[in-house]
């Protein structure tokens, strides 16, 4: 195998064949981590300010003293990585749905995610985000109906784009009326998505929560040699 590209791990799950390979990229001449669900790109280690941000932007809404937090979906770990740079952080559950995704952590094929896996006030909780938020035990198997001071989401691609049709109802007020009974009274819901806001998203935000916001990311892109743009909710 080519020492420009490895595929280190791969396997059959419920949603797809997931994948997580290495590969330098030319351009810059530097190793880039990907994740492939089928045929889809998932996310690259090459474009991360906006999962940086999601942490970011999403943690600097909530209330003073200690935090816990939960993250929805590991993929690489910025956000959750960024999420603990935070000194307020008292606790954080990273939900995701795919054992195989927690693996490539545990058995360290990611780079500097060492600490993520080995902080005591890290919990990696295998299930789904979506089945969590719109039941009455919430995130935390070992405490149900337990509250949170902040929800960071980084599963689907949009609002509208998601990985499995199960999602939508999420993204509905209903659904987001459904997280709001996990989070504590003046709790923040932030969000990523991969395309510009959405006007109509942006409505069912403002019905659900007090304030809300969009926020777009721009960052370089080399493989363009221009730049690309993310947006973050953030909500309250």
């Amino acid at each position: 195998m080519s020492a420009r590209f490895e595929e280190l791990d791969w396997s059959e799950t419920p949603m797809g064949v997931v994948s997580l390979r290495r590969r330098i990229e030319p351009s810059l001449n530097v190793g880039v981590y990907e994740v492939k669900l089928g045929d889809e790109f998932l996310m690259s280690s090459l474009f991360t300010a906006a999962e940086v941000a999601l942490a970011r932007l999403g943690l600097a809404e909530a209330v003073e003293g200690d935090l816990d937090v939960v993250v929805g979906g590991l993929g690489l770990g910025y956000t959750a990585q960024t999420a603990m740079e935070d000194p307020r952080i008292r606790s954080l559950v990273v939900v995701e749905a795919l054992e195989e995704v927690i693996g490539w952590h545990q058995r360290g094929l990611l780079p500097n995610t060492a600490e993520l896996v080995s902080d005591p006030r890290v919990c990696l909780q295998r299930g789904d985000f979506f089945a969590m938020a719109d039941s009455e035990a919430g995130f935390d198997p070992q405490a149900p109906g337990r509250r949170f001071h902040a929800v960071l989401l980084d599963i689907d691609h949009t609002p509208r784009h998601v990985l499995h049709p199960s999602h939508s109802a999420f993204y509905t007020p209903a659904g987001l009326q459904k997280l709001v009974g996990h989070l504590h009274p003046g709790g923040v819901f932030a969000l990523w998505s991969d395309d510009p806001p959405d006007a109509q998203f942006e409505a069912v935000l403002a019905e659900v929560f007090s304030q809300s916001e969009a926020s777009v990311i721009r960052f370089p892109n080399p493989v363009t040699g221009g730049y690309s743009t993310n947006t973050v909710y953030v909500a309250r």
